[in-house]
């Protein structure tokens, strides 16, 4: 089979198993990495680690990856089965040359891919490198990859107790004993966030209400995405049947984390992502806090209110964090559910991290959720809008032609803003496709120009 090169994306390498990816994709892409990682002349001995998601499909490519890899010279610590939050503590914490995770986050199941980092989880996007490890792999790689002559294979080095170092880890961000005995029903999707949750809540006082906790790439309850609403329905209604403080939906490799509150309501990211960057800040006064450019002012709102230097970004999770490492941000967010904390280890998202400070925060306020959380409830979004279009840039040019007079920002596509209503236009990074993100102060106006904006987008 040959390798489809445009699976590899802006900010990994996803695509259709034995269509558009196969065991030989995953070998060369182990030989490349090993060479990508050699370029500056680093000799001596260069461990990277593996992991692998739940996708019927990752045993066998990790089987060639680890091939490829240790063909190059360089060793495979495999740490097995493990979320994406998972394998980046492993790369960051034990200090590994970097890694590779088979993974095709939150897509159907005939999907399957690669999140690739360097040393410190530090990723590797379009931008740093990933089209060159594409070029790399898709290339005539023979010899063995390595600077002078090969001296030995590499070794495949298993290590099985990261989960319980992280959690044990992340565990002293939070005093528990202010922890309140909440009930709590999780829904990872029968993907990888169900190994964190089961192991965090060994430690916590609250009663965990599991719901599609096997691991199982087929996905047999619903798709793992977690950002279309129809994928929260089910946990909506058991957290209103069980009773529930709070509901917490997890994507198909555990990096994205939604919140339900009491009343069986989706808390909106923007309001969650505020909270958090409130109690980031009362940890370090003044620090740079980051957020993408999509419409959700309230995070700039609470970030300002709270002291903190508001940065925005891309949109895309290693766009963010690349951005928060050259900003030294403390924490970082993107509407899509990635929350990312700069620890002295690594930049990376720690869903673990942020669960544990949402619940100490809620069990402080001595609220309902729905009831802490009504007071950040000030603007109206529309949702993510995708439109197909032949010309992207064509529509963007009419966009700012027709909203000129607004203030207009062009970090990623078009940012438009008015003092009552403010949206984002930007291209889909794999599809002809263009993404409105719109918010204003009330909801008629929302609704309002909701429509106007696609008027120009879809005629």
């Amino acid at each position: 089979m040959q390798t489809n090169p445009n699976i590899f994306k802006a900010y990994d390498i996803r695509g259709i198993y034995g269509q558009d990816l196969d065991e030989e994709t995953a070998y060369r892409l182990g030989r490349a990495y090993v060479k990508f990682s050699r370029q500056d002349g680093k000799a001596g001995e260069l461990n990277i680690v593996v992991a692998e998601d739940m996708r019927l499909s990752s045993p066998r490519l990790k089987q060639s990856l680890i091939k490829g890899i240790t063909e190059a010279g360089a060793n495979a610590v495999d740490i097995g089965l493990a979320s994406t939050p998972t394998f980046y503590f492993a790369v960051a914490y034990f200090n590994y040359g970097g890694g590779l995770i088979i993974t095709a986050s939150h897509n159907p199941k005939e999907w399957n891919g690669f999140k690739l980092v360097r040393e410190k989880a530090i990723p590797i996007s379009g931008e740093t490198g990933l089209y060159e490890l594409r070029d790399m792999a898709m290339g005539g790689l023979t010899a063995p990859q390595a600077p002078g002559p090969l001296k030995k294979r590499g070794e495949t080095i298993k290590k099985g107790d990261v989960l319980e170092i992280q959690t044990e880890h992340d565990l002293r961000f939070v005093d528990l004993n202010k922890i309140k005995p909440l009930k709590i029903a999780v829904d990872p999707a029968n993907g990888m966030g169900a190994q964190y949750i089961e192991e965090l809540f060994k430690h916590l006082p609250c009663r965990l209400i599991k719901m599609n906790f096997d691991l199982d790439g087929a996905f047999p309850a619903h798709e793992a995405d977690p950002l279309k609403e129809e994928n929260l329905e089910d946990l909506k209604k058991k957290v209103i049947e069980e009773n529930a403080d709070l509901g917490i939906a997890i994507d198909g490799d555990g990096d994205r984390i939604f919140f339900i509150d009491e009343k069986g309501k989706t808390i909106d990211q923007s309001i969650i992502r505020g909270i958090l960057s409130m109690i980031f800040l009362r940890e370090k006064p003044g620090s740079k806090i980051c957020y993408d450019i999509r419409p959700g002012r309230i995070t700039r709102d609470m970030i300002e209110e709270n002291g903190g230097i508001p940065i925005v970004t891309r949109v895309g999770h290693s766009l963010i964090k690349e951005q928060a490492l050259k900003e030294n941000a403390y924490f970082a967010g993107e509407s899509s559910g990635h929350f990312f904390l700069n620890m002295d280890i690594g930049c990376f998202e720690a869903p673990v991290i942020m669960i544990l400070k949402l619940l100490r925060e809620f069990s402080e306020s001595n609220k309902p959720i729905s009831e802490y959380i009504k007071p950040y409830q000030k603007y109206f979004h529309s949702g993510e809008i995708n439109s197909t279009v032949k010309n992207q840039e064509e529509v963007i040019k009419k966009i700012e032609k027709k909203y000129g007079d607004g203030e207009i920002n062009k970090l990623d596509g078009i940012t438009v803003e008015y003092s009552d209503f403010w949206f984002n236009v930007r291209g889909s990074n794999t599809e002809p496709k263009l993404r409105l993100n719109l918010e204003a102060k009330t909801k008629e106006l929302m609704e309002e120009k909701r429509d106007e904006v696609l008027k120009i987008i879809r005629e």
